[in-house]
């Protein structure tokens, strides 16, 4: 067959693929009846993805996750449904409802299943992941991160929850648990989850990255417009700052109002 021909297979076989990875990511009537106000943005950087997000809802608690993991494309996409099927596993099967705790348990999961055991040379495959679970009405987030921040905006202000600086995967710390932060909300506060991927995009007049600075003025910037309205300036802004240069990464920026 012509170099031609096997290219095309290979794509089709990808593009299909791209249907099972959309499917398992949550619909977004399901994200709308859990967070009425909510916008994602989800560009793979190739047909699949190595980034993404889930969502469920457990007795009144709302869980969302926003996810990277190691690599891109296909490799990545491997990583991205054994995170979902893990989450389900801990959070569904398990109750499992403490943030650190859901990433402690699917740290020993893609430890275990990936035979990882911290040897030089072995595959460090694992994942950074942004992880919420809501409690409306006890006006209550908890959140943990692995190397992925959560940022609140509150009448005009950025606060930034930092992550623990480890992956969910094999690494020297992790015997530590992750962190857990409880935050106490108030009607109207906005949160932000994402992946590294926006903030580092290469573009501008300089051909430099984005920067996390730049993105957290963004957000700012942007407060008084609804999320449906943000989702499209957040968009429209990577799309002028790209320009005529190549995706880096996967990219997962998602907002919510509480």
């Amino acid at each position: 067959a012509s170099i031609t021909s096997q290219k095309q297979a290979i794509t089709d076989s990808i593009q299909y693929a791209s249907r099972i990875q959309s499917a398992v990511l949550p619909t977004s009537s399901l994200l709308a009846e859990a967070l009425p106000e909510h916008f994602v943005l989800f560009k793979p950087r190739d047909i699949v993805s190595g980034d993404f997000y889930w969502m469920t809802r457990k007795n009144e608690k709302v869980v969302l996750v926003a996810a990277d993991c190691t690599g891109h494309g296909v490799p990545g996409a491997f990583m991205s449904m054994l995170g979902v099927s893990f989450l389900y596993e801990i959070v569904n099967k398990e109750n499992v409802l403490q943030p650190a705790e859901i990433l402690n348990q699917l740290r020993i999961h893609i430890k275990t299943t990936l035979s990882q055991t911290g040897k030089q040379n072995e595959q460090k495959d694992g994942m950074d992941i942004s992880l919420c679970v809501i409690d409306q009405p006890a006006n209550v987030l908890e959140w943990a991160g692995a190397y992925n921040s959560l940022y609140q905006i509150r009448s005009g202000e950025l606060i930034e929850y930092k992550a623990d600086k480890m992956p969910v995967a094999v690494h020297l710390s992790d015997s530590n648990s992750f962190t857990n932060h409880q935050i106490e909300i108030q009607h109207g506060d906005t949160f932000y989850m994402f992946s590294d991927g926006y903030t580092d995009q290469f573009g501008g007049p300089s051909n430099l990255k984005f920067m996390l600075i730049n993105f957290k003025k963004l957000l700012l910037d942007i407060q008084t417009l609804s999320l449906k309205e943000q989702l499209k300036v957040i968009e429209q802004n990577f799309e002028d700052f790209k320009g005529n240069q190549k995706q880096v990464d996967d990219i997962l920026v998602m907002g919510f109002k509480v």
